[in-house]
């Protein structure tokens, strides 16, 4: 996908991140997309947790300049909003209570509708928890429409009963809704997520997101379907987040030919915006082994692994990043097709 010849500057201080946003009409109800970048470029499609929007959830790493590079580089970005979780001047309207609550295959259906609204064949897939689970399941059921999936304290397993009662409450007392309810485990509590999410309540929107956490509450475990997978996989779990021992569970049941994990010490569910600079250099191996890369600019990067002029065992320790890598590894197979991914 990548042209090894060519060199794009990236100026990150001129992005417009939220791009032209889109109003998708699909067959379960209208969704916002926010586009940017080049859409004669490969695709990569987003997907955020409950009560965020593409803003809240990976602002952090779009705006971090090594990521942006590296991302802008090589894809065209396309923001899913969950419905009713749209952020353009809080344009999000409460949607009727007469119109059905969505199940998670209705809202990995509507992924596929977007894909086919803007004309896309196979997409890179980047999803956090809730998103990363649709995005999964999204894999499983359209496997030939996926390039590739990069998890975020993803989910794999059917609802709990603490999560499914805390559900059935939310429902009935919708006044205990609260942004740190859904973001007390991220160590970020003054952070612009949080903003957001107070924002979206604010307005009156409380009964969108609790749409969108009914959805999810309603998911299945997909663990038999994982070794079915047949795209590369890279999860990302911070080591105190909750959702640490479903993605050691999830790793556990992927093909370790062409899957890592990545746990990023200090941190919660959200890497994303806590430690987004963790993210880089597994996702630069990982894009490796589809041929793209990130352009150095003039001098090299210091943090690019990529870059002749910078390569080191000093630089390149996970140590040094902040991370522990299971079972990522250095080298890129050669093979672009089968069994291919990160090889010893």
């Amino acid at each position: 996908m990548g042209d090894s010849g060519s060199f794009v500057s990236i100026d990150v201080d001129r992005i417009s991140f939220g791009g032209k946003e889109h109003r998708v009409e699909t067959s379960y109800g209208p969704i916002s997309v926010a586009v940017y970048g080049d859409q004669d470029k490969p695709a990569l499609i987003t997907y955020p947790d409950v009560a965020l929007n593409h803003m809240s959830c990976f602002q952090g790493l779009f705006f971090f300049p090594e990521a942006a590079s590296l991302l802008l580089h090589n894809f065209c970005i396309y923001n899913i909003c969950p419905p009713g979780h749209e952020f353009l001047q809080l344009a999000a309207t409460p949607i009727s209570s007469d119109i059905p609550v969505p199940s998670v295959d209705d809202l990995v259906d509507q992924v596929a509708e977007i894909l086919d609204f803007f004309g896309l064949d196979s997409v890179m897939c980047m999803g956090v928890t809730a998103g990363a689970y649709i995005l999964t399941v999204f894999a499983t059921k359209f496997s030939d429409r996926v390039l590739g999936l990069i998890l975020v304290s993803p989910l794999c397993r059917a609802a709990s009963w603490t999560e499914w009662l805390y559900d059935k409450s939310l429902w009935l007392v919708q006044g205990l809704l609260t942004p740190e309810k859904f973001l007390e485990n991220a160590q970020i509590p003054e952070s612009d997520i949080v903003q957001a999410c107070i924002c979206l309540l604010k307005e009156k929107r409380s009964t969108n997101v609790l749409r969108f956490f009914r959805s999810i509450n309603g998911r299945y475990d997909i663990t038999a379907k994982l070794n079915q997978l047949r795209c590369r996989t890279l999860i990302f779990v911070g080591e105190n987040s909750p959702y640490h021992s479903e993605s050691l569970h999830m790793i556990s049941k992927l093909d370790h030919r062409c899957s890592a994990l990545v746990e990023v010490q200090a941190c919660g569910s959200l890497v994303t915006e806590e430690q987004p600079h963790a993210m880089l250099i597994p996702l630069e191996f990982f894009f490796m082994g589809y041929g793209l890369y990130r352009p150095c600019q003039l001098g090299g990067s210091p943090r690019s692994p990529l870059s002749p002029l910078c390569i080191s065992a000093e630089l390149l320790s996970p140590e040094s990043m902040g991370l522990k890598l299971k079972p990522i590894k250095t080298r890129i197979s050669l093979k672009s097709d089968q069994g291919g991914g990160l090889v010893a």
